[in-house]
């Protein structure tokens, strides 16, 4: 890869890094009013498509990249917890189906990447919240667990989304990542 490529491809991924905040900062809402802290945004969506076109690299680094980003501008109330979740979550997305996707790339490989990465990050996050939110938060673990069933169904409802979305936005983008 040239040195002019390199570059076009960092740009591209720029522009993405760039519309996952906008999506961010534009679009969140709490998908369950018992846990409003629990937001739906599409931003993993670019960074998926990202992940599709660049490899499931490009994704973790989109991922943190994102997640940096958001966590200092549009979500800086979450702090540093914020950002640790984002990268946890969207990263183990993003490398579950980047590493699914890239050999194969057809529909079908695309929905299968795309379910098992929603699977593995409802799981990751499953764990990431028993460890990591009672450390940030101060909450017993108890209570962590009381709100699991939210805390799962949540990250179901949002990967599913941001699948759904990436599946069918991806073939009509990725002429131009690709040029």
């Amino acid at each position: 890869m040239t040195s002019q490529n390199k570059t076009i491809k960092l740009a591209k991924m720029g522009m993405l890094v760039a519309i996952s905040v906008v999506l961010v900062y534009l679009v969140h809402f709490p998908i369950f009013p018992a846990v409003p802290f629990l937001e739906y945004d599409p931003a993993d969506i670019p960074i998926l498509i990202g992940t599709f076109a660049f490899g499931p690299m490009a994704g973790l680094l989109l991922a943190a990249v994102t997640a940096v980003i958001q966590g200092i501008t549009v979500s800086a109330a979450s702090g540093l917890y914020g950002i640790i979740m984002h990268i946890l979550a969207t990263g183990a997305f993003a490398l579950t189906a980047g590493l699914l996707y890239r050999g194969r790339k057809n529909k079908r490989e695309a929905v299968l990447a795309l379910v098992s990465g929603s699977i593995v990050m409802t799981i990751v996050m499953i764990i990431a919240n028993l460890i990591i939110t009672p450390y940030y938060t101060g909450w017993p673990v108890s209570t962590v667990k009381d709100l699991m069933g939210f805390i799962a169904g949540f990250n179901l409802i949002k990967a599913g989304v941001n699948s759904v979305m990436t599946f069918f936005l991806y073939k009509r983008i990725s002429g131009f990542l690709h040029r």
